[in-house]
């Protein structure tokens, strides 16, 4: 069937608007993860403990989602993942307003499960497009982040206004996160028909592939591009993750500003990380993935060197500004070099291995960053930051690029 018989384009306008809402929850997430878990259980030593949790369950959840999607549908796993992340905010509140670590930490665990499904939320954006238009097809879906990057400030920041630092502050804006959640799983199921099924079927209207039957893992890694794609997937998603967390924390505790200054920091760098996503979409099919996978590291890299000077909201607002462009631009030509390489059978469970590989990654250096933060200071989260976006680049750099997508 061809595409003109089938709705991507509105299916394409709902994803986006389901990005454009969990975005803005998203930023809550980012802003006061830290400031949550320190607040509530007292432990500053592990102010990157909260991201930790909230990553992990994201990375472990990201596989099994993945081969669900595969199997099930892409549609039924969003909307159950959204249920679980309204669970899990409700959790959140919970443990804010009576103090409980328990609370808290479950939260945090069932949000990462939602935070895992909504980046898979690109799977069913490669399944809508041909490969010569996947990276743009993607964009668009991602473009409804930039109005979530506006929404997040305007919904959270007022509940925060002439509030002092303290664990109840956060109560209502988590509770505010978990009703998100609930309108997001709703527009989800109105995603017709599912795009796994869109993907079959413009594969069935194209060239004949050389299977139709779904590889194993360990064959499909081995496909030219798949480990490079992975390689830069994991290295910009854990710097941009662990930097974002954690800057909330830098903001308020290092350079003595408000808790409401966070939020147009975050909205600057989920603006940096989707603004000019329609464009960059476009020019990763242009320029190639290769490029697009090393350029993006270098720009993150820059970003985070330049954290050892800036002290004053505006300027970490525009390195976070960079920061997600650099994102942007790395983790778009992944996905697209990852959705290039796999039949619709495959693309669930690869993308949640690499979502899975990227997200322990991201909790790790979250972690680390954090007792680095804390014991050694902004500069030593910064460099160390710079370095790991640095090292893959370099080396992505230097590889052949992948031959093109046969299908």
């Amino acid at each position: 069937m061809s595409e003109q018989h089938l709705p991507i384009a509105r299916n394409t306008a709902t994803l986006a608007v389901i990005q454009a809402l969990y975005s803005a929850v998203l930023q809550l997430g980012a802003a006061v993860l830290s400031l949550s878990f320190v607040l509530v259980t007292g432990f500053r030593s592990l102010l990157g403990a909260g991201p930790a949790i909230f990553l992990t369950a994201s990375a472990l959840s990201a596989f099994p989602a993945g081969r669900a999607m595969d199997r099930f549908g892409r549609v039924p796993v969003i909307a159950v993942g959204f249920i679980l992340g309204s669970i899990g905010y409700s959790l959140a509140a919970v443990g804010t307003h009576w103090g409980s670590g328990v609370a808290l930490i479950a939260g945090f665990a069932l949000a990462g499960v939602a935070g895992a499904v909504t980046l898979l939320i690109r799977t069913a954006a490669g399944d809508m497009y041909p490969p010569e238009r996947r990276a743009r097809g993607i964009s668009f879906v991602l473009f409804g982040s930039v109005f979530g990057a506006v929404l997040g400030p305007s919904l959270f920041g007022p509940l925060f206004a002439g509030k002092d630092v303290a664990a109840d502050t956060l109560t209502v804006p988590w509770l505010a996160a978990a009703g998100l959640s609930l309108i997001t799983c709703g527009l989800a199921l109105t995603v017709r028909p599912d795009t796994k099924v869109i993907a079959e079927r413009l594969g069935a209207a194209g060239p004949a592939p050389p299977t139709s039957e779904a590889a194993p893992i360990r064959e499909i890694i081995r496909r030219p591009g798949v480990l490079p794609a992975m390689l830069a997937a994991i290295a910009s998603f854990g710097v941009m993750v662990s930097v974002m967390n954690l800057t909330g924390f830098v903001v308020v505790d290092h350079h003595h500003h408000s808790q409401q200054a966070v939020f147009p920091i975050i909205g600057a760098h989920v603006l940096g990380m989707y603004a000019l996503v329609l464009v960059i979409g476009t020019l990763i099919d242009k320029i190639g993935r290769g490029p697009a996978l090393a350029g993006g590291l270098f720009v993150m890299a820059t970003s985070c060197a330049g954290l050892v000077w800036a002290s004053s909201v505006p300027m970490t607002a525009l390195l976070l500004f960079g920061l997600g462009i650099g994102w942007n631009l790395s983790f778009v030509a992944a996905t697209a070099q990852l959705a290039d390489a796999t039949l619709p059978s495959e693309r669930g469970k690869v993308l949640g291995l690499s979502d899975l590989l990227s997200g322990l990654t991201g909790a790790g250096l979250a972690l680390l960053g954090g007792v680095a933060l804390d014991v050694l200071g902004v500069t030593a989260l910064a460099l160390g930051a710079t370095a790991i976006a640095v090292a893959p680049a370099i080396f992505l750099a230097r590889i052949r690029p992948a031959p093109e997508p046969a299908a």
